[in-house]
């Protein structure tokens, strides 16, 4: 029996899940949502029905869950709307626009039963998990660096953002830094300045270091405006660690030396593909996926706190950044079952690694 789903969201990207549910033969499309109804009868073609309320939708024709494929300011309302309609959600990155936000999602999910995922497509990539089984082979790993260097002139919202690189773009690398290295952020120190030929308005260049758990160092360095030689969109990785030491440059299996024996990887899918097929079998299996809103949440305090970072100019940590977001949730919220929940946790961390022991 095939999910059927609703996307909520018809630009680019909306556009992108769609063609990949249609590829999927486990998912059917059976309604596109946007608040520009245009967008929504041009996206769909005459396929499918369209509405400018996609949980409106979803309720009526009674669909199985929702692809929230919204701009991030809309991800928090729309995704706690298709939570408390019994409505699974599987969502574009950010988790939300805010780590308080953020925390909202993970308690509402906890308060309804229902699984939100997010995609971090980039985790879907079977060089990377190559990557993830040599970085196990090498034992401790001590510094884990990523450099990414483009020039992509895309126009608008992106050209006039406040920190377009950190923002907007950060987020995969963090997230897959947490992914390879099987820690979590601890702290961060990071500077951005934007190059004299930059043609965005915020800084498009940007460099980070990160305390992990387990004392390892993660160095993120980067650029929007940077034409010749450009890396990969994945990045270039290397990673320094007891037994030796593993490179990749974001395209081709990754290398690592010495060459020591690691495990078979399986084949995650590929990209959005591989989100919506771990969305599908979470669903099917009951086995938490990954990019569950609570393991995912970590990934945007990251860039929550080198924003921070470099616009104080100080060493941030990352645990004031989770208590600040948390007072911020709580005095945010509408719902008092969500509140209630938040209120429940005795800490954000254990909350966040663990939702059922991080509770009273």
């Amino acid at each position: 029996m095939t999910l059927s789903v609703v996307i909520i969201g018809a630009g680019a990207m909306g556009r992108a899940w769609l063609r990949t549910v249609e590829a999927d033969p486990e998912v059917s499309c059976v309604g596109v949502a946007d608040i520009d109804i245009h967008a929504a009868e041009d996206a769909a073609g005459g396929d499918y029905p369209v509405s400018a309320d996609g949980i409106e939708l979803a309720r009526q024709i009674r669909a199985d869950a929702i692809i929230n494929v919204t701009v991030p300011a809309a991800h928090h309302p729309v995704t706690t709307e298709a939570l408390f309609a019994g409505l699974p959600v599987l969502g574009e990155k950010p988790v939300a626009e805010t780590v308080a936000q953020a925390l909202s999602l993970a308690a509402a999910a906890e308060v309804t039963g229902e699984l939100f995922m997010v995609s971090q497509s980039r985790r879907y990539n079977p060089q990377l998990w190559a990557l993830r089984e040599q970085a196990r082979a090498l034992g401790r790993a001590g510094q884990l660096t990523t450099e990414f260097f483009k020039a992509p002139r895309f126009g608008g919202f992106r050209d006039a953002m406040d920190h377009p690189l950190l923002l907007d773009m950060a987020i995969h690398p963090f997230d897959t830094a947490r992914f390879l290295l099987g820690a979590e952020p601890v702290s961060v120190y990071c500077e951005e300045h934007n190059p004299a030929w930059s043609w965005y308005a915020g800084d498009a260049a940007a460099t980070a270091m990160f305390e992990m758990t387990g004392g390892v160092r993660y160095v993120y360095t980067g650029s929007w405006c940077a034409p010749g030689l450009e890396t990969s969109w994945n990045g270039a990785w290397r990673l320094s660690a007891e037994h030796g030491a593993a490179v990749w440059n974001g395209d081709d299996p990754p290398v690592m030396e010495p060459g020591l024996p690691t495990a078979p990887v399986a084949d995650p899918g590929h990209e959005i593909a591989g989100a919506l097929r771990a969305f599908t079998s979470a669903l099917r299996t009951g086995v938490v996926p990954m990019g569950e809103v609570h393991e995912n949440v970590m990934s945007l305090v990251m860039v929550e706190a080198a924003v921070q970072s470099a616009s104080t100019g100080t060493r941030v940590h990352i645990d004031d950044v989770l208590e600040r977001a948390y007072a911020q949730a709580i005095a945010d919220e509408r719902r008092a079952d969500v509140r209630d929940a938040l209120h429940s946790w005795t800490s954000v961390r254990d909350a966040l690694k663990d939702p059922a022991h991080g509770r009273t």
